[in-house]
Parts: structure tokens; C-alpha cells; sequence
């Protein structure tokens, strides 16, 4: 089980990280001459549920209790 709660843990945490860093972090796609894309900046559905699963790993991982 300190596995399993380790591994909750890192997860909650690299997916609250990586959601945090595509929504405040812009993403080039294009830029040729004057003309430049950017991807679309702020939070989206996708990034909202990586913020939101890694938030409930991070739950998961805290109040999961030891086997003796």
C-alpha cells in the first residue's frame, strides 16, 4: 500500500503541474513573417481535468491508510 500512496501522490502532483503549465504557459504554432498564432491561452476543459484528477490523486494518496 506505501506503493500505491507514493505513486498517487507523484501523480497528483506532475498533473496539477502540467495542467498548471498548459494553461498559463502560451503555446506558438505558427509563426511565419508578421503572421503569428498562438494556441488558445487560459484554462480549458482539458486542462481543467488534469488540475482536477491530479487534485483527487493527491486525496486519494493522503487519506489512503497502511495494511499491516
Amino acid at each position: 500500500m506505501k506503493i500505491l500512496k507514493t505513486a498517487l501522490l507523484v501523480v497528483g502532483i506532475v498533473l496539477i503541474a502540467f495542467g498548471l503549465y498548459n494553461a498559463f504557459v502560451p503555446q506558438e504554432v505558427l509563426d511565419v513573417g508578421p503572421l503569428e498564432v498562438s494556441a488558445k491561452e487560459g484554462l480549458s476543459n482539458q486542462t481543467l481535468g488534469m488540475i482536477g484528477l491530479g487534485v483527487v490523486a493527491l486525496i486519494a494518496g493522503a487519506f489512503l491508510k497502511n495494511r499491516k
